[in-house]
């Protein structure tokens, strides 16, 4: 039991990428699937600062008695990730919304049908 409690944010990091990648390919909505795919990027953040987080450990700066020290390139990585997440997320929403104007629809299969020959 002590094993799952340790490894708590790695579990909650696995349970929301396995959401996020099901909304993806389950949901024919192109908004839902850019939903899923921010709820898929978010746990790969909380997997990166899980990774990056030292038990005991300070901010890397040199003070007398301090030993153990915390990576900050991970949260440093997350930070730029986030924003090219909010990019990549305001991109997508944009394209949506010029195929919503295009087609009427934002569903996959009615979009897929009205592209098909008669």
């Amino acid at each position: 039991m002590e094993l799952v409690q340790g490894l708590y944010n790695y579990w909650i990091a696995m349970i929301l990428m396995m959401a996020g990648f099901y909304v993806v390919i389950s949901r024919g909505n192109l908004i839902k699937k850019i939903v899923g795919l921010n709820i898929f990027q978010t746990s790969v953040f909380l997997l990166y600062i899980s990774m990056g987080a030292v038990e005991g450990g300070t901010a890397p700066i040199l003070e007398e008695g301090l030993t153990r020290f915390s990576n900050p390139l991970p949260h440093v990585l997350i930070l730029t990730a986030i924003v090219v997440g909010v990019a990549t997320t305001a991109l997508g929403l944009a394209l949506i919304v010029r195929i919503n104007e295009a087609y009427g629809t934002v569903e996959e299969e009615e979009i897929h049908a009205q592209d098909e020959p008669a």
